[in-house]
């Protein structure tokens, strides 16, 4: 790994410098870390303890007629939303206290899930995802989606997750102009904000698993996960799929416990997380892609600007 830009980094138990200690497991939670659980996720939930886990991370169906394996993605809008209502409920139970809880989904499904969540947690962030959708006529171009943000409390873990600068692709100027006032600028990077154009979809075949429709980029959830947890938080995945936030948990040194009901999806999402190893940048996690740094948390580049 490059030494990028020659900064000095941290390293990943340099967290309790920023108030939060290390994590270790939760008890009553034997045997269900560090797997893909082929079960529902609520029932799977349901036998967890109240307070137990740091994030959720929930990627649902969107009941758009995708052609899933094991489950139907049309279901009338009330069940859905009844269906929605439950798991969001147990997965706010089973947030630790200082948690968090992402929802990934369509701008239009997610007004109606904030008004649930509205009820049982504290609204961060809608985070706009900028994925480059395709014009569908008669509207505006959906270039977006959402990832609604809640923690458990005001008071809930954070940290903030640094990108590095965007340049010009052919002769790598700052495309920022910081209008004489070059000295603002972050040796590293940006502060990240609730707005993502710099992270792109899945789209090359050999990066997909076979007959999943909605996949990931890991280093999207990667991002989630550093903003709001340590080395060996636990991060929750019910609707796995095809094993993205696994990979994103394990590369980074987290926990992680996954559900899926389709057991094709959860041999993929195994095979997956089993080949996962750590990434580090000089001793300090970090979301990595084609050798480049894609974000890294600001208590971990010791050296600021």
């Amino acid at each position: 790994m490059n030494r990028l830009m020659g900064l000095e980094l941290g390293t990943a138990s340099d967290a309790s410098e920023n108030g939060h200690s290390r994590a270790t497991p939760t008890s009553g939670l034997d045997g269900l870390t560090d797997r893909v659980h082929n079960t529902d996720c609520i029932e799977l939930m349901r036998s967890m303890p109240a307070d137990s886990v740091s994030v959720v991370f929930a990627d649902p169906p969107f009941n758009l007629n995708k052609k899933y394996t094991s489950y139907k993605d049309n279901i009338p809008f009330s069940e859905y939303m009844d269906w929605t209502e439950r798991w969001i409920s147990e997965a706010c139970r089973i947030l630790k206290p200082d948690g968090s809880i992402f929802v990934y989904n369509i701008p239009k499904l997610l007004t109606h899930t904030a008004a649930i969540l509205n009820g049982l947690a504290e609204f961060r962030h809608w985070i706009a995802w900028n994925s480059n959708g395709q014009p569908l006529g008669r509207t505006l171009q959906p270039a977006h989606y959402g990832i609604l943000f809640y923690t458990k409390n005001r008071k809930s873990k954070f940290y903030d997750v640094r990108a590095p600068h965007k340049t010009c692709r052919v002769c790598e100027a700052y495309l920022k102009d910081y209008g004489g006032k070059e000295h603002l600028r972050h040796r590293f990077g940006y502060q990240v904000s609730d707005v993502w154009d710099d992270i792109h979809r899945v789209r090359h075949r050999s990066k997909r698993i076979d007959s999943h429709p909605c996949q990931l980029p890991i280093h999207l959830i990667e991002r989630l996960i550093l903003m709001t947890t340590d080395e060996r938080d636990i991060v929750f995945d019910p609707f796995c799929g095809g094993g993205a936030a696994a990979v994103a948990a394990k590369q980074l040194g987290r926990a992680y416990i996954g559900a899926d009901i389709d057991p094709g999806y959860c041999a993929a999402a195994r095979e997956r997380m089993e080949s996962a190893s750590a990434v580090t940048v000089d001793g300090a996690y970090a979301s990595v892609f084609r050798g480049k740094i894609v974000s890294i948390r600001d208590v971990d580049l010791r050296n600021g600007r």
